[in-house]
């Protein structure tokens, strides 16, 4: 059975041609996350760790891409693959785990064991960003996970407020691949155009200030000088060298911040043991962490790996519904475990009222436990 709520949303959307959907007054319905069967029981096979590298060329990824753009608040805008165009293009991805078909075939957006829904943008990450807003979080040179990252807006925030290490994981590896990793690239790519557009602008500015003091024999030289440097540079590349600066910038694989990024699927126990074989690997500032406490059967393995990879002082935010129909997991629930556990102390920092209750909480160590 699956279960649908209406909720307001305080953002608005724009596609990749500039149309606005206004999720920001109207009401849209979301599905809850359903699992059919017998729901907390955790699948018998186990989903192996494995680190995903961006492409050598990643322009392939967001070839014929339609986007949208989240924007909330004071928020930098976050871009990511639009939904319903994923969707309907599932038959021409790569799917090695054919996700994308069962979950087609069962009209379901959760199969346990199977596929734990990060293709969708559940509403809970909505709730975060929206409360990060308003508490003016920076990130700045923070380590930081996004764990059950789906399209990963969360995570490229962080990127965007200045994190130093922005690490990404998703059960799946068709999320990670088809979703997340080009949510990355297309965040690195708008980014490199709109520095390169600044620079533009910029140097536009400095010539016209700059010419007009440049007495007219010496501007007609000037204009010859910039003519040959450009036929020069199309030379150059076509005969295979360096591409231009302006090349560069456009280029998401040559962006900075894409090599603050590690990209992760599996599993969260076949996950934590294979970054903790890093003798060096980090311990995140921040994890965010949103709809991930809809199984009961999988809090031992979430806590276990908030436990061991959060820093000493560090938080954990948690955006989740106060309960999942059809699934059992609630935030209730996991606060009992929590509290049985005796490992971290939680605050509750929002509570959401409109359609189906839901909270954004923060967790941290417990005073014994910090080192």
């Amino acid at each position: 059975m699956s279960f649908s709520f209406n909720f307001d949303v305080q953002l608005t959307t724009k596609g990749q041609e500039g149309e606005e959907s206004q999720q920001q007054t109207g009401k849209q319905d979301y599905a809850v996350k359903t699992v059919p069967g017998n729901t907390t029981t955790p699948a018998e096979t186990v989903k192996a760790a494995v680190e995903h590298h961006p492409p050598a060329d990643p322009h392939f990824l967001l070839n014929d891409a339609v986007s949208e753009t989240v924007t909330i608040g004071t928020l930098p805008p976050l871009h990511f693959l639009n939904e319903s165009v994923f969707e309907r293009t599932a038959s021409e991805r790569n799917d090695d785990e054919r996700i994308l078909s069962r979950t087609a075939a069962q009209s379901s957006d959760l199969i346990s064991g199977v596929y734990e829904g990060g293709l969708k943008v559940w509403e809970c990450t909505y709730d975060l960003l929206e409360l990060l807003e308003r508490d003016g979080e920076t990130f700045g040179g923070k380590i930081v996970l996004d764990l059950g990252c789906g399209a990963g807006l969360l995570g490229l925030l962080a990127l965007k407020r200045g994190a130093s290490q922005v690490h990404f994981q998703d059960y799946n590896s068709t999320v990670i691949e088809q979703l997340t990793l080009p949510n990355a690239l297309l965040n690195c790519q708008v980014e490199g155009e709109e520095e390169e557009e600044k620079g533009r602008k910029g140097k536009k500015q400095g010539l016209q200030e700059d010419d007009e003091t440049i007495p007219e024999d010496k501007m007609k030289m000037k204009v010859q000088s910039k003519s040959d440097e450009k036929k020069n540079e199309q030379k150059k590349e076509g005969e295979g060298g360096s591409p231009s600066p302006k090349r560069q910038a456009l280029d998401p694989s040559q962006h900075a911040k894409l090599t603050c990024c590690r990209f992760f699927s599996g599993d969260w126990t076949t996950f934590l043991a294979l970054v903790l074989k890093e003798d060096l690997f980090p311990k995140y500032d921040i994890i965010f962490t949103s709809e991930t406490i809809y199984n009961t059967a999988y809090y031992s393995a979430l806590h276990h790996t908030l436990h061991r990879l959060l820093a000493p002082g560090g938080v954990v935010y948690l955006a989740t519904k106060a309960h999942y129909f059809g699934v059992g997991g609630g935030l209730h629930l996991f606060e009992q475990f929590m509290e049985d556990k005796g490992v971290f102390e939680m605050d509750k920092l929002w509570d959401v009222d409109q359609g189906l209750q839901r909270h954004v909480v923060a967790m941290h160590f417990k005073t014994k436990n910090k080192y």
